[in-house]
């Protein structure tokens, strides 16, 4: 993560080094621009800032201390400034279109793509017709990648060094390239047509002796990734290596760009967002500016489908009509049986989502897995159901004024029912997302609306089942 050293004096202030934990920076930022100091001041101060809170600091600012700041920072500065703002397009469009196309020049070419993908600015086309073409093909390059491939993540900044150098050459090289790229604490060797033959870390490089062909320090064995590969079936490979960046390749083993562990990071937030997302019921993640129209879109597909799923429900609950009938009483404590099971498919299923992004599964591993669950599920049923037998068996004597044995039966009953329901719906919410997985579907986007709908069946019938099998066939009570 760069500072904004572009900007930062010769010179250090004197006591700018003290702690200011909890400070509120932002606001500081906003007190220094508005203080009256002279720009040469203002420039020398913000250097202390990290990018992130000058970004922050760019709503609260009005246009004209915003074309303040603007002239204030140079191109880098301002650049890393807009990779931190979710509203850098907004921005860009205040400036003039040669410094905005200058500004997405300086920007990580993967932000860059990012940012002119979303935005709907009118100035898109201008920008890009005024950037360097070489900068404009690396972009155009990036963004002909779907989404859900790892060339779409991946950025341009990389220094590549070619295997015949010596050290003394690969140094040189080095310090030619870092004027532009400097992403440099790893560096990447290659052969004739930049064919990828490994990595040197540059401690190894400055180590190394001058006369030591840079081939022989060369980890040939080093990770990497292919630009068509998907995101998702790199991600515990990008996780398990821990390297501060990976390289990307073509299908003919050419480095493309390389693949950072700030990239990593934001890859398994946006994956845990989106699985997030799908247990909840939505065809993809909402933030606070979503239109309400963009909002209902996303939610109304999954609604409509659960209203068809819920009338499965109701009809099986509607074939118990006869036991209600008799025994109406238990119709007070169906909601307690259908949340808890609900509540234990979905815990079973949020840590099986969660095993299956971390992990390859073996079928043994897979059927250790449900055997767990189902054990949980059944350990945590048994503590319930006592529970329940107890507490509600006593509450049906007091407050319904039954006669203690049969308060008792039904709270019996209820325990009963509650032990079953919560061990087959850790099952359900176990093998369902393995099943998923391995048929080739998403488990967490077709999983939480078809878990809901197992767990409200598998609470129904094993309820108004045992109440019919065991309180009317076998212990023969009337109506209650």
């Amino acid at each position: 993560m760069r500072i904004l050293q572009a900007v930062k004096g010769a010179n250090p202030m004197d006591n700018t080094m003290e702690a200011r934990v909890q400070q509120d920076y932002v606001q500081e930022i906003l007190s220094l621009l508005r203080s009256g100091k002279s720009d040469e001041e203002i420039r020398d101060h913000l250097g202390d800032y990290h990018a992130n809170d000058i970004a922050e600091a760019l709503p609260e600012l009005s246009l004209e201390e915003r074309h303040r700041l603007y002239a204030l920072l140079n191109n880098e500065g301002l650049a890393e400034v807009m990779e931190y703002s979710d509203e850098a397009d907004d921005y860009l469009e205040e400036l003039s279109p040669q410094r905005a196309a200058a500004i997405l020049e300086e920007m990580e070419p993967d932000e860059a793509v990012d940012l002119l993908k979303e935005t709907d600015s009118r100035q898109k086309k201008v920008w890009m017709s005024l950037m360097d073409p070489e900068d404009r093909r690396s972009l155009q390059t990036l963004a002909s990648y779907d989404e859900d491939l790892i060339g779409s993540r991946m950025t341009t900044n990389f220094v590549a060094l070619n295997s015949g150098l010596s050290i003394k050459e690969a140094m040189r090289s080095l310090i030619e390239q870092a004027a532009d790229n400097d992403n440099i604490s790893t560096l990447y060797v290659v052969g004739k047509n930049r064919s990828y033959l490994g990595a040197v870390e540059l401690k190894d490089l400055i180590i190394a002796r001058r006369d030591t062909k840079l081939c022989d320090i060369t980890a040939t064995s080093y990770p990497y990734v292919y630009a068509n590969d998907r995101i998702e079936d790199c991600l515990e490979k990008l996780k398990d290596y821990s390297e501060r960046s990976i390289p990307v390749l073509s299908d003919s083993k050419r480095i493309l760009g390389v693949i950072t562990a700030q990239d990593v990071i934001e890859v398994v937030d946006d994956e845990m967002g989106e699985d997030y997302a799908k247990l909840a019921g939505l065809t993809a993640e909402e933030d606070l500016k979503e239109p309400i129209r963009e909002s209902i879109k996303k939610r109304l597909p999954w609604l409509m489908l659960l209203l068809v799923l819920g009338l499965v429900v109701s009809t099986v609950v509607g074939m118990f009509e006869a036991v209600v009938a008799k025994l109406t009483i238990i119709m007070a404590f169906q909601s307690l049986i259908l949340d808890m099971a609900g509540n234990v498919g979905t815990q079973s299923l949020a840590v099986t989502i969660r095993v299956l992004m971390d992990e390859k599964l073996t079928g043994r591993q897979k059927l250790g897995l449900i055997g767990k669950e189902m054990t949980v599920g059944g350990l945590n049923g048994i503590i319930l159901g006592f529970l329940a037998l107890s507490g509600i068996g006593a509450y049906i004597a007091l407050f319904k004024h039954l006669p203690l044995h049969q308060a008792f039966l039904i709270s019996f009953c209820i325990g009963i029912a509650l032990l079953l329901a919560m061990v087959i719906s850790s099952f359900v919410g176990t093998a369902v997302p393995i099943f998923f997985k391995r048929v080739g579907v998403d488990p967490a986007a077709a999983s939480g609306p078809l878990i809901t709908t197992i767990t409200d069946l598998v609470g129904v019938v094993t309820y108004y089942g045992l109440s019919a099998i065991l309180l009317i066939d076998i212990m023969h009570m009337g109506a209650i």
